[in-house]
Protein backbone atom coordinates (compact mmCIF):
# COMPACT_ATOMS: atom_id res chain seq x y z
CA UNK A 1 0.00 0.00 0.00
CA UNK A 2 1.35 3.51 -0.66
CA UNK A 3 0.34 4.55 2.52
CA UNK A 4 -1.57 7.43 1.05
CA UNK A 5 -6.11 7.94 1.05
CA UNK A 6 -7.92 10.22 -1.08
CA UNK A 7 -11.66 9.05 -0.30
CA UNK A 8 -14.88 11.37 0.27
CA UNK A 9 -18.33 10.22 1.77
CA UNK A 10 -21.03 12.66 1.39
CA UNK A 11 -24.69 12.52 2.01
CA UNK A 12 -26.55 15.40 0.95
CA UNK A 13 -29.06 17.25 -1.59
CA UNK A 14 -28.72 17.55 -4.87
CA UNK A 15 -28.72 21.61 -5.58
CA UNK A 16 -29.77 21.22 -9.57
CA UNK A 17 -30.46 18.38 -12.55
CA UNK A 18 -27.55 16.71 -13.34
CA UNK A 19 -25.63 18.36 -17.07
CA UNK A 20 -24.81 15.79 -18.91
CA UNK A 21 -21.44 16.08 -21.39
CA UNK A 22 -20.98 14.21 -24.49
CA UNK A 23 -17.46 12.64 -25.81
CA UNK A 24 -17.14 11.69 -29.54
CA UNK A 25 -16.67 8.32 -28.48
CA UNK A 26 -19.57 7.76 -26.97
CA UNK A 27 -18.65 8.34 -23.29
CA UNK A 28 -20.05 11.25 -21.17
CA UNK A 29 -19.89 13.11 -17.46
CA UNK A 30 -22.45 14.36 -15.73
CA UNK A 31 -22.10 17.12 -13.17
CA UNK A 32 -24.16 18.29 -10.25
CA UNK A 33 -24.12 20.11 -7.30
CA UNK A 34 -24.48 19.14 -3.68
CA UNK A 35 -25.05 20.58 -0.52
CA UNK A 36 -24.45 19.19 2.96
CA UNK A 37 -25.14 21.25 5.89
CA UNK A 38 -23.79 21.56 9.57
CA UNK A 39 -25.12 23.26 12.98
CA UNK A 40 -24.20 23.93 16.09
CA UNK A 41 -25.51 26.62 18.95
CA UNK A 42 -23.71 29.73 19.09
CA UNK A 43 -22.80 30.05 22.94
CA UNK A 44 -22.89 33.95 23.19
CA UNK A 45 -26.48 34.20 21.35
CA UNK A 46 -27.56 30.33 22.28
CA UNK A 47 -29.01 30.42 18.74
CA UNK A 48 -29.00 27.53 16.56
CA UNK A 49 -26.30 28.64 13.68
CA UNK A 50 -26.45 26.18 10.16
CA UNK A 51 -24.28 26.47 7.49
CA UNK A 52 -23.87 24.96 3.72
CA UNK A 53 -20.93 23.04 1.76
CA UNK A 54 -21.65 22.73 -1.62
CA UNK A 55 -19.30 20.34 -3.75
CA UNK A 56 -19.24 20.02 -7.29
CA UNK A 57 -20.26 16.23 -8.04
CA UNK A 58 -18.69 14.27 -11.45
CA UNK A 59 -20.11 11.16 -12.68
CA UNK A 60 -18.81 9.27 -15.81
CA UNK A 61 -20.40 7.04 -18.76
CA UNK A 62 -23.37 4.77 -17.10
CA UNK A 63 -23.84 6.03 -13.33
CA UNK A 64 -24.07 10.04 -15.25
CA UNK A 65 -26.94 8.23 -17.11
CA UNK A 66 -28.64 6.80 -14.35
CA UNK A 67 -28.12 9.83 -11.90
CA UNK A 68 -29.33 12.32 -15.17
CA UNK A 69 -32.69 9.62 -15.71
CA UNK A 70 -33.40 9.33 -11.72
CA UNK A 71 -31.95 12.29 -9.65
CA UNK A 72 -34.01 15.63 -9.14
CA UNK A 73 -32.78 19.34 -7.92
CA UNK A 74 -33.71 18.33 -4.15
CA UNK A 75 -32.82 14.64 -3.92
CA UNK A 76 -31.18 13.25 -1.53
CA UNK A 77 -27.76 10.75 -2.38
CA UNK A 78 -25.03 9.68 -0.81
CA UNK A 79 -21.39 9.75 -2.69
CA UNK A 80 -18.65 8.33 -2.41
CA UNK A 81 -15.42 9.11 -4.66
CA UNK A 82 -11.83 10.83 -4.23
CA UNK A 83 -11.25 14.41 -4.91
CA UNK A 84 -9.75 15.95 -7.73
CA UNK A 85 -8.52 19.89 -8.82
CA UNK A 86 -8.75 20.84 -12.14
CA UNK A 87 -7.00 23.99 -12.89
CA UNK A 88 -7.88 25.89 -16.20
CA UNK A 89 -7.72 29.50 -17.69
CA UNK A 90 -10.70 32.13 -17.06
CA UNK A 91 -11.29 34.71 -20.26
CA UNK A 92 -8.84 37.02 -18.68
CA UNK A 93 -5.68 34.40 -19.25
CA UNK A 94 -5.69 34.09 -15.17
CA UNK A 95 -5.39 30.75 -13.67
CA UNK A 96 -8.25 29.15 -11.69
CA UNK A 97 -8.49 26.01 -9.84
CA UNK A 98 -11.81 24.02 -9.58
CA UNK A 99 -11.88 20.86 -6.70
CA UNK A 100 -14.40 17.82 -7.60
CA UNK A 101 -15.66 15.01 -5.89
CA UNK A 102 -14.83 11.62 -8.74
CA UNK A 103 -17.93 9.84 -7.88
CA UNK A 104 -17.29 5.79 -7.93
CA UNK A 105 -20.38 5.17 -5.99
CA UNK A 106 -23.46 6.63 -5.29
CA UNK A 107 -27.20 5.27 -3.44
CA UNK A 108 -30.46 7.48 -4.15
CA UNK A 109 -31.94 8.04 -0.59
CA UNK A 110 -34.94 9.90 -1.56
CA UNK A 111 -38.34 7.62 -1.42
CA UNK A 112 -39.93 6.93 -4.68
CA UNK A 113 -42.96 8.92 -3.11
CA UNK A 114 -40.94 12.07 -2.00
CA UNK A 115 -39.46 12.88 -5.19
CA UNK A 116 -40.21 16.20 -6.80
CA UNK A 117 -41.19 15.25 -10.07
CA UNK A 118 -44.64 13.79 -10.99
CA UNK A 119 -43.90 11.51 -13.54
CA UNK A 120 -43.43 8.14 -14.52
CA UNK A 121 -39.41 8.66 -13.89
CA UNK A 122 -40.17 9.20 -10.39
CA UNK A 123 -42.38 6.09 -9.87
CA UNK A 124 -39.11 4.05 -11.34
CA UNK A 125 -36.45 5.39 -9.56
CA UNK A 126 -33.94 3.14 -7.39
CA UNK A 127 -33.30 2.98 -3.71
CA UNK A 128 -30.35 0.50 -4.45
CA UNK A 129 -26.55 1.09 -4.47
CA UNK A 130 -25.12 1.93 -7.79
CA UNK A 131 -21.44 1.26 -8.30
CA UNK A 132 -19.35 2.89 -10.91
CA UNK A 133 -17.34 0.70 -12.70
CA UNK A 134 -13.83 0.55 -10.99
CA UNK A 135 -10.98 -0.10 -13.31
CA UNK A 136 -9.04 -1.89 -10.77
CA UNK A 137 -10.58 -5.78 -10.20
CA UNK A 138 -11.28 -7.22 -6.84
CA UNK A 139 -10.08 -10.34 -5.86
CA UNK A 140 -12.54 -12.24 -4.22
CA UNK A 141 -12.06 -14.68 -1.24
CA UNK A 142 -12.86 -18.42 -2.12
CA UNK A 143 -15.76 -19.81 -0.04
CA UNK A 144 -12.96 -22.80 0.94
CA UNK A 145 -10.17 -19.95 2.35
CA UNK A 146 -10.40 -19.89 6.00
CA UNK A 147 -9.36 -16.49 7.83
CA UNK A 148 -7.15 -17.97 10.15
CA UNK A 149 -4.34 -18.23 7.33
CA UNK A 150 -3.71 -14.45 7.85
CA UNK A 151 -0.57 -13.53 8.67
CA UNK A 152 -1.53 -10.76 11.34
Amino acid sequence: MSGTLNKVMLIGHTGDEVKMHWFEGGGCIGRFPLATNDSYVNKSTNERVTTTEWHNIVVRNKAAEICEKYLNKGDKIYIEGRLKTRKWQDEQGKDRYSTEIQCTDFTFLTPKNESQSSGPIAQQKPQTSVPVADPQPVALASPDTEEDDLPF
